[in-house]
């Protein structure tokens, strides 16, 4: 569909979630090209109150019901400033013709080097052996190597990657230089259910809510380590805390949980063999720049009748 040059102009632009992938370094002058642009830092709560008037909308987080939609006549383009787009009914967008577009391929580098940092961490526990040292262990014991964390070589091991895509097999590329071996779970599950680390790479759909489950779990090898740098929901995180607890996981490394922030009563909060890192795995500037302009290319390809990021 072609946009006349005169809606382009104006367009009103919403950018909700703005802080997200701009908490104030970056600029999102190259939305001003498009329209009048309105940009919440931070979503408030009557998010109705936002949008009502808006041709176009940007989120991150916020979801957009299929209420909200139909309240929102002018509503035509919702952009995802992200590559998931779980938080947006998809169904009600196409009922009412509102194309949707998400922003994929931005953060492909910046995962997958922060699952590798968090894979390191659970197999030379870099934390532990910190905090020895800074506590003054080292010093009293009195040993040239003093080590109370033990290490594991990766090299030998097995990685079962679930969820084959750009970051998975970025992923898959950097543990194989490691000397690791690698099973695909879409190829063949057994093997990369047995592996001695899980790493999750995929998106969140219905049909995997809670895959890893304790019938999952009660299949993956003793001891293994499970590291999630996708989405929270693909862990059912009360049976993964048990698992920490008896040994069964031996290590957990989560860049996502199931709600965020979490409640200060999350059991993963409080294990010391499960590292968390606050959804940080896509946040340096030079892949949050890469959202806007992948975003601004969004809305410009809508406008042209252009579909290269387009969900429906």
């Amino acid at each position: 569909m072609y946009i006349s040059t005169d809606l382009e102009n104006d367009m009103k632009i919403v950018i909700l979630d703005a802080s997200n992938a701009n908490p104030g370094d970056l600029s999102w002058d190259i939305m001003k090209q498009y329209g009048d642009v309105t940009i919440y830092e931070h979503t408030p709560d009557d998010i109705y109150g936002c949008i009502k008037n808006a041709d176009a909308v940007f989120t991150d987080n916020t979801s957009l019901s299929g209420d909200l939609m139909r309240a929102c006549p002018n509503l035509k383009f919702i952009g995802k400033l992200a590559t998931g787009y779980d938080n947006i009914d998809l169904e009600t967008a196409s009922q009412l013709g509102i194309a949707v577009y998400n922003t994929p391929g931005y953060s492909t580098e910046a995962v997958a080097q922060h699952t590798i940092a968090l894979l390191l961490e659970a197999a030379c526990r870099i934390r532990a052996k910190n905090t020895l040292a800074k506590q003054g262990l080292w010093v009293a014991d009195g040993v040239f190597s003093y080590d109370d964390a033990p290490s594991m070589l990766l090299a030998g091991r097995s990685l079962g990657i679930i969820g084959y895509g750009n970051i998975g097999r970025k992923v898959g590329e950097i543990a194989s230089a490691l000397g690791m071996k690698i099973n695909i779970y879409s190829r063949d599950r057994e093997s990369a259910v047995s592996s001695d680390v899980i790493t999750l790479h995929c998106p969140a759909t219905a049909d995997n809510y809670h895959m890893i489950n304790k019938e999952f779990i009660s299949q993956m090898k003793d001891g293994a380590i499970i590291i999630n740098t996708a989405r929270g929901s693909l862990i059912d995180e009360a049976t993964l805390a048990n698992a920490l607890k008896s040994g069964k996981i031996s290590y957990a490394a989560l860049d996502v949980l199931e709600q965020e922030p979490p409640v200060r009563d999350n059991p993963l909060l409080h294990l010391e063999n499960c590292c968390i890192t606050p959804h940080a795995a896509w946040i340096p500037p030079e892949t949050r720049q890469k959202v806007i302009d992948i975003a601004a290319k969004n809305i410009s390809d809508y406008i042209n009748g252009k579909d290269t990021n387009r969900i429906i």
